[in-house]
């Protein structure tokens, strides 16, 4: 589906002089680059977690590989097609949906602009009324499409947003942070939408988002970016068994206890009745769940994983 090597793109950006006449007529620049060298290749329905710091290229590969931007040097292959050249059989094929950018217009129905969206990508009308009605039911928001969209919440609008982009059953979608913005709930809503849109319609699928559990929930591949290069490309699971060195153990006392019990267990813990955390290594949680068990009166208990950020966050400290 992508194939994409030694890709490289470079900003210049005039830098201004105390002269007027010397930025005029001998200007000069400063080069910025954005990616170096980056090589990657994704199958046929993947679902690929694209991740790295703000200014680590992100958003400039998926504007590549969708044909906004033109590289500096390298290869790109998106269905076979070169993208940059904005081929009708390509386009029709792929849909980049940004999440801090409108598509809808504001002042009318959402309805009204899948309509003009249909005419743009010649969706027959059978298809154009059965893939809105089967999205909008995957969103729950069939309800919405008459109302304008000026009168939408933020998630409302959001799911307007992704049936648009996804009105013509693009085989190659680029989701550019989808849930920015929205509360648990809707962030909830549209991982679940894009799971199951991947299964129905079996797309291909890269997603970049600062919400690593949206990453955490939806992709099994993980591609680290960071000041342009790649520094990771492998699965999700190995990078969580590889720097995921603790868990936690949440426990609902019955009754209070003194802390001194509570440091012979582990000292590093949370107390705050009823509730009791303690972070443990991985290594000590059986001899750790023994203590708890002698030594605490309690009601319930459960481990937790190391939240996905703290993993990441490690694998940055660490590869630097």
């Amino acid at each position: 589906m992508i194939t994409v090597k030694n890709l490289t793109k470079i900003y210049r950006t005039h830098t201004k002089n105390q002269n007027f006449f010397a930025d005029i007529f001998f200007r000069k620049y400063k080069e910025t680059i954005a990616l170096d060298r980056v090589s990657f290749e994704i199958g046929q329905n993947e679902l690929v977690g694209f991740i790295g710091p703000n200014g680590a290229g992100k958003t400039t590969t998926l504007k590549i590989l969708s044909g906004i931007l033109y590289p500096t040097s390298g290869t790109v292959r998106v269905l076979s097609y070169i993208p940059f050249e904005k081929k009708k059989e390509l386009l029709r094929q792929i849909s980049f949906v940004m999440g801090q950018r409108n598509q809808l217009i504001w002042d009318i129905p959402a309805y009204d602009s899948f309509t003009l969206n249909k005419e743009i990508y010649e969706i027959p009308e059978e298809q154009f009324e059965k893939t809105v009605n089967e999205l909008s039911e995957l969103l729950n928001c069939r309800h919405l499409l008459k109302n304008p969209v000026k009168t939408l919440s933020l998630g409302e609008r959001m799911k307007m947003e992704l049936i648009a982009g996804l009105l013509h059953r693009p085989r190659l979608v680029f989701f550019d942070e989808p849930t920015i913005g929205l509360d648990l709930f809707s962030q909830e809503t549209i991982r679940d939408f894009i799971r199951e849109y991947q299964s129905k319609f079996a797309a291909t699928i890269i997603l970049t988002s600062h919400y690593l559990e949206d990453v955490k929930r939806l992709a099994k591949r993980l591609i680290i970016i960071n000041h342009g290069k790649i520094i990771y490309d492998g699965s999700l699971e190995k990078i969580t068994t590889k720097y995921s060195r603790e868990k936690t153990i949440r426990i609902t006392l019955e009754k209070s206890v003194d802390k001194k019990n509570l440091t012979a267990i582990n000292p590093a813990f949370f107390y705050k009745f009823p509730e009791v955390k303690f972070k443990i290594e991985k290594k000590n949680l059986p001899k750790t769940i023994n203590l708890i068990n002698e030594s605490l009166p309690f009601s319930d208990l459960t481990i937790e994983e190391e939240p996905i950020e703290e993993i990441i966050k490690k694998f940055f400290s660490e590869n630097k």
